[in-house]
């Protein structure tokens, strides 16, 4: 069928649904090209990191509030939808013409193509996903049109459309007797047409749709096969596209690492570093329960054969490691801290863990910085950069190239095989997962990922406190209970924290022991709880003596403040 032939009008669900089955097809096929050329390069996620990339930071802080770690599920679940929607629109216009329907899904290839070039990462193949989904979605939509509007009578073409009423009358009037057509000429070419049709001398087709000249039927069955086959071609491809996708076994990888003795071992924690109060967040944060906040859509799976860390730029000696060559260095344990710039005011996006790692300062010294420089910034394997002031990482503190965490090998999703690690500081500006190059610069000369979308280049991190015990909106029960909660100033140290009931007084908490100024503090206070409703308020005041204000702000653009409080029913 050629494709500029007009369609017929037929059931809008159906025109809809072979509109789906078709752009399930060029997703499916876009997948599976990228499992062969780049995992990366597949058309949902390089449109949904193109979307990250250009959500306003506002969209992106209320993304991260509302749906948690799980942003990145519901934005690739959202473009799914969308999609749906275009290529069910598509369906419906292909209807009317197959080109309008195939020239949309090329459009959408053109999107995929655009999306794929913008990524900082991208390689010179990674546009032919798309290019590929989209083709093979028109080819299906195509086939998936003709079998849905199969061309009857082909022999009459040239058959005028009849009147509707015409078409359509189940008791039509009986055409008038017209005398037997004259036989044909012996060796004529002209067929003899049978008698029927007003005027023509031919019998009359069965009511079907008409549109252009030509005669089309709706086919349930024809519909009905093609979906069946478009939908498990679909998957299929799918299914592959990910089996290929994972063909590099990293958590195999993974567990054949051994994880060398630390040069410098961190000191036992001492006794009193946990309260062991029930629902207080513990010291040392699970790997399981460790927020995990970044730009990757899907978690980057990197080979540590093959994976090297470039440190160039401002530097007297270049210098490249491998991951053996990362081993071999002497490597230092620390208990640090981690928050996000992303956490509101009591929010969850911080925890505190045990590294493993090499001093990251004693590499950059091994490169040679040169006078001038005042940030590092740090790449990603999926293109992500922060940008880290150098004078924080040559201060002195236990900032790292870390490749392990609580005692195990990094997990994939908080950056196997290495990642940066920096107290002090919000992971925006320092703590790069995945992490493949290190450009010595100025802050005057280069931009990392947050700073032109509305970021401090810098974001020390600010005196915070969060109340775990009672859980904000619970009912308790009268009479003496804790309160309790965690208070954090990395590099500067947590000196006290303060408890306010119902605006009374403010009054000291008792603090957990800490290892050192870079993790939080475990903080509690008994409370005398008397029905009814009370609102409970906390502060921290770190050893710089700045104690946190009550204004709130929110995290954009360099972290929030304001007190965290609660409001609790006592019975």
């Amino acid at each position: 069928m050629n494709k500029n032939q007009p369609r017929p009008h037929g059931p809008a669900w159906a025109a809809a649904l072979i509109g789906v089955v078709a752009g399930a097809v060029a997703l499916g096929v876009g997948q599976l090209a990228a499992g062969v050329i780049n995992p990366k390069a597949s058309p949902v996620i390089v449109v949904g990191d193109a979307a990250v990339d250009r959500t306003p930071a506002a969209v992106k802080d209320w993304a991260i509030r509302s749906f948690g770690s799980n942003d990145k599920l519901v934005l690739i679940s959202g473009i799914v939808v969308v999609l749906a929607l275009i290529a069910a629109g598509l369906g419906l216009l292909a209807r009317r013409r197959v080109g309008y329907g195939t020239t949309g899904l090329m459009i959408f290839g053109v999107v995929g193509v655009a999306a794929a070039i913008s990524r900082p990462d991208s390689g010179p193949f990674d546009i032919l996903p798309s290019v590929i989904g989209a083709g093979a979605g028109a080819w299906a939509l195509t086939i998936l049109a003709r079998r849905t509007w199969p061309v009857v009578e082909p022999g009459y073409e040239d058959l005028r459309p009849y009147r509707s009423e015409e078409s359509t009358s189940t008791s039509p009037e009986p055409a008038p007797t017209s005398p037997e057509p004259p036989s044909p000429e012996p060796g004529s070419s002209e067929d003899p047409a049978p008698a029927g049709v007003p005027g023509t001398g031919r019998a009359e087709l069965p009511p079907v749709m008409r549109a252009g000249g030509r005669l089309y039927e709706f086919d349930r069955r024809g519909l009905l096969t093609g979906v069946v086959v478009g939908a498990v071609a679909a998957g299929a491809t799918e299914l592959a596209g990910r089996a290929l996708a994972g063909r590099l076994d990293v958590d195999t990888e993974r567990a054949g690492i051994a994880l060398p003795k630390p040069a410098t071992p961190a000191k036992p924690l001492p006794a009193g570093v946990d309260l062991h109060i029930k629902e207080l967040s513990p010291f040392s944060t699970p790997n399981r329960d460790f927020y995990r906040v970044d730009t990757a859509l899907v978690i980057p799976q990197v080979d540590p054969k093959t994976w090297t860390l470039k440190i160039h730029g401002m530097v007297d000696k270049p210098v490249e490691l491998t991951f053996a060559d990362l081993l071999k260095r002497p490597l230092m344990e620390a208990d640090v801290t981690l928050t996000c710039v992303s956490n509101d005011v009591g929010g969850p996006y911080v925890g505190n863990a045990r590294w493993l790692g090499a001093r990251l300062a004693d590499v950059l010294r091994q490169a040679g910085l040169r006078s001038g420089a005042d940030m590092l910034l740090s790449t990603s394997s999926d293109g992500f950069t922060a940008g880290t002031p150098i004078d924080i990482v040559m201060d002195g503190r236990d900032a790292m190239l870390a490749i392990a965490m609580n005692g195990e090998v990094l997990p994939q999703a908080h950056g196997f095989p290495v990642r940066q690690v920096v107290p002090g500081l919000y992971g925006y500006v320092s703590a790069t997962k995945w992490i493949t190059d290190i450009k010595v610069t100025r802050y005057d000369q280069d931009e990392a990922y947050w700073t032109p979308r509305g970021w401090a280049p810098k974001g020390p991190i600010k005196t915070g406190s969060r109340i775990d015990v009672p859980v904000g909106g619970s009912t308790i029960p009268a009479g003496r209970t804790a309160i309790a909660g965690v208070a954090w100033a990395q590099h500067r140290g947590v000196a006290g924290v303060e408890v306010q009931v119902d605006k009374g007084p403010w009054q000291p908490a008792r603090l957990a022991e800490v290892p050192g100024p870079d993790t939080w503090r475990q903080w509690t206070i008994d409370w005398q709880a008397t029905p009814g409703k009370h609102t409970v308020a906390v502060r921290a005041t770190d050893a710089a003596g700045h104690t946190q204000t009550e204004e709130y702000a929110p995290p954009a653009p360099d972290g929030a403040t304001g007190w965290h409080s609660i409001l609790v029913v006592v019975k």
